[in-house]
């Protein structure tokens, strides 16, 4: 089998969550002997042409066609120009070798001038899926300006190039939702979850000790509700409190979007695998609160380490987070935050336990990528 995969950008060449997940895709296509046409670019400091995050067995299945993004000067809606301008410059690049795959699977804008061909009949090729993450630009904006770009700019080509697919990939909850009110038929919808790997899964959790410790994981940017989570926190922190408690940020984090307290640590970005593993388990809680999201790698990664989680139900968190994993808020507020955490501390050290074992459990059982990948040969098949 043979397979075509247009992405933009796989981890650690580009960062992010839809390239972790193009990064995972790929590697265990190639252990499952499956052969890879990989297109896709690079934005860091690596040698892309080596491909040294991939094992030498998977690399004899994957071959890499590298296709620079187009950059121009900005201006109003210049991503969406260059990302048009980027699916025509990859259509040029496979238009030739599109009779060789048994299926073409795209990632964001990367497939929209070879959808648009195939859909007005100009060539024939194997279905074409798309996967556009956490269908963000549908979601609620956490500011006017965000949500004029969603309306203006984002939605009409998301919503054109999702129907015109054969297949539209959906990590589920309420991203299918929203496929489904685009009017993609639910025929044309597969439901996969994004996972991690099982070398990474904890035997066990690390149960609460003296000191209770909240976790944010990620970088400063606006829809992932951090000045929502500021807020929260300073009002918690300006009150005595019964138990002790941290909040632990992880991430590139501007000096003047910290709050300066000795119960706020601030480590920045850690790109050291261990050490970032090891900053988690020391956590009990992860926060995510974000205004849209599709499937967090933060949370599956904090559950996979035994952390349970507070998230806003957003996209396809409400997969993940439950009751029994977590605790789900119904949006970004701080008042909302700020209760669940007081809920949190009001609740006993095994109550928070069996949420973190439960949080554990959950992974270990539907969202490791060894079982993931033969759920999607399957699809394919």
């Amino acid at each position: 089998m043979r397979i075509a995969l247009i992405t933009d950008g796989i981890w650690p060449y580009v960062l992010g969550g839809m390239q972790k997940h193009s990064y995972y895709l790929c590697k265990y296509l190639a252990q499952q002997k499956v052969y890879v046409d990989l297109y896709h670019f690079n934005q860091s400091n690596y040698d892309i042409s080596k491909l040294e995050f991939f094992t030498e067995e998977e690399r004899t299945y994957i071959t890499s066609v590298i296709i620079d993004f187009p950059k121009s000067l900005p201006f109003p809606g210049h991503y969406i120009y260059n990302s048009y301008k980027h699916s025509k410059l990859i259509f040029e690049a496979i238009k030739d070798k599109l009779s060789g795959y048994d299926f073409i699977y795209t990632k964001g804008f990367t497939g929209w001038y070879l959808i648009n061909q195939k859909n007005s009949k100009k060539i024939t090729c194997a279905k074409i899926g798309v996967k556009f993450h956490g269908y963000e630009m549908f979601q609620k904006a956490p500011d006017f300006k965000i949500k004029l770009q969603h309306i203006f700019l984002l939605r009409n080509p998301v919503k054109t190039i999702s129907q015109k697919a054969d297949v539209v990939f959906s990590y589920g909850g309420k991203i299918t939702d929203i496929i489904r009110s685009i009017g993609v038929p639910p025929e044309k919808i597969i439901e996969l979850p994004s996972g991690v790997e099982s070398n990474s899964l904890s035997n066990e959790i690390k149960p609460v000790g003296q000191v209770l410790r909240f976790l944010f994981l990620g970088r400063y940017e606006r829809r992932k509700g951090i000045e929502e989570l500021n807020s929260a926190i300073s009002i918690i922190l300006s009150k005595e409190q019964k138990r002790q408690i941290e909040f632990h940020f992880i991430g590139p984090i501007a000096q003047d979007k910290q709050i300066q307290n000795k119960a706020v640590i601030y480590y920045g970005e850690i790109r050291d695998k261990v050490k970032l593993t090891a900053a988690i388990k020391n956590c009990d809680i992860l926060i995510c609160p974000s205004w849209s999201e599709g499937m967090p790698n933060v949370i599956l990664e904090a559950m996979a380490n035994g952390l349970t989680v507070i998230a806003t139900d957003v996209g396809a968190v409400n997969v993940l987070v439950n009751d029994k994993t977590g605790y789900l808020i119904d949006n970004s507020a701080p008042e909302l935050i700020r209760n669940t955490i007081g809920k949190i501390l009001s609740s006993s050290n095994e109550e928070i336990d069996s949420k973190k074992q439960n949080a554990l459990n959950h992974i270990k059982e539907s969202f490791v990528w060894e079982k993931l990948i033969n759920k999607f040969l399957n699809f394919i098949k």
